[in-house]
């Protein structure tokens, strides 16, 4: 089972840390991804990190403001969202699969944080 939570309102500029955290799973053993889907939007793939925490990857929208961890002992992974725009506004869903940007790949899913932006 995995839990995202973390999320808010912010101004424009602002910064959120975002966490999912896992229970009655083997977390270590995966890659976690972060997704997003806005109103009437598809889900987009944020960004992920591989099991060992050496590899990450990042959507080019938010590359060099978000930036994605992980602390296996504590069987969490966050996602630190800083200068945070109005675009960055969705539900944001943390989920456990193999590495990729591709939502068909990740198997497990949380139930998704809503993070505000306004303008």
């Amino acid at each position: 089972q995995l839990q995202a939570f973390g999320g808010g309102l912010v101004q424009t500029g602002g910064s959120l840390r975002l966490s999912c955290a896992a229970s009655g799973l083997t977390f270590s053993f995966w890659t976690v991804g972060w997704f997003r889907q806005a109103p009437g939007k598809e889900r987009e793939f944020v960004a992920g990190v591989s099991w060992s925490g050496t590899s990450t990857d990042y959507a080019d929208s938010v590359k060099s403001r978000f930036t994605i961890s992980r602390d296996n002992a504590k069987n969490t992974v966050y996602l630190q969202m800083n200068d945070l725009k109005p675009e960055d506004t969705a539900v944001y869903y943390c989920a456990v699969g193999q590495h990729s940007t591709s939502a068909q790949r990740y198997n497990y899913w949380g139930q998704g944080t809503q993070v505000t932006v306004s303008s």
